[in-house]
């Protein structure tokens, strides 16, 4: 007996190590950027252009990691094992921006197959790639899939649709959104708890329709995609505007964006 009361004293001062260790939390979260040129460092790298989460940091009061990649789509970025780098960061109370769209078209199942392509549909639907046989997911699915993996870890997550191309193209203005914008409010809202969207392409558009043809077309040096640090510049301010607003509901950061930021629609 008095062997196994020993046994149950050693077990009981054992309990707290057997615990699960409590996420280590920041004093204040750092936002991280996942997203493709229109959001990366040098957009496109061409020397004219840049990615709007280079200026992000002028509108909030935390860091902000960027690590948004030109070329990328969701399903690239997600392959590539780009999510997985994120998540391996994160602390308890970050926020992560996931933000793609424009290298996500395309026939996934041509033998031609690019690897950025994402399947067709707004669910579960799968493809074969026609490259290499592999199996291709939505939009949804791969925004959903990190989305997850980055509220486990203790972090919140801002789904952005992606910028517009230029609006303003060919001197008339034009409001037509690609499907992606719509699979990211889908996406955005599908995630539950600790998810949210904010609709940039709508904000960009916002301040573009007050900017005008002439000066909207000069923050597009080199094609109707990729911006000159102005207009990159301009895209971070309307995102910090959209959260501000709470253009599609409130999102993480709005506690976190800076009192005087400028006002662009």
């Amino acid at each position: 007996m008095k062997f196994s009361s020993e046994l149950c004293a050693t077990a009981l001062f054992a309990l707290p190590a057997l615990a699960t260790p409590v996420m280590e939390k920041r004093a204040t979260p750092t936002i991280y950027l996942a997203g493709d040129s229109t959001m990366a460092n040098k957009g496109a790298n061409d020397g004219a252009t840049n990615g709007w989460g280079e200026y992000l940091n002028k509108y909030v009061t935390v860091p902000v990691v960027n690590k948004a990649l030109g070329g990328r789509s969701a399903r690239s970025y997600s392959n590539e094992g780009r999510f997985t780098e994120i998540a391996g960061l994160l602390k308890s109370g970050d926020i992560v921006v996931i933000e793609f769209g424009h290298n996500d078209g395309g026939s996934p199942t041509s033998s031609t197959d690019n690897g950025r392509s994402d399947c067709p549909g707004t669910a579960e639907e799968t493809c074969i790639s026609g490259k290499d046989g592999s199996t291709v997911y939505t939009f949804g699915h791969y925004v959903k899939a990190a989305a997850k993996t980055f509220i486990a870890k203790g972090a919140t997550v801002v789904v952005s649709s992606q910028t517009p191309n230029n609006l303003w193209e060919g001197g008339s203005f034009s409001t037509s959104a690609p499907r992606f914008v719509a699979y990211a409010a889908q996406a955005g809202k599908e995630i539950g708890t600790g998810g949210s969207f904010v609709d940039h392409f709508q904000a960009v558009l916002n301040a573009y329709r007050k900017l005008g043809n002439t000066a909207t077309n000069a923050l597009y040096p080199n094609d109707h995609t990729h911006t000159s640090p102005a207009g990159a510049d301009l895209s971070a301010q309307a995102f910090a505007q959209a959260i501000k607003l709470n253009l599609n509901g409130t999102t993480p950061i709005a506690s976190y964006l800076k009192s005087g930021n400028p006002t662009v629609w």
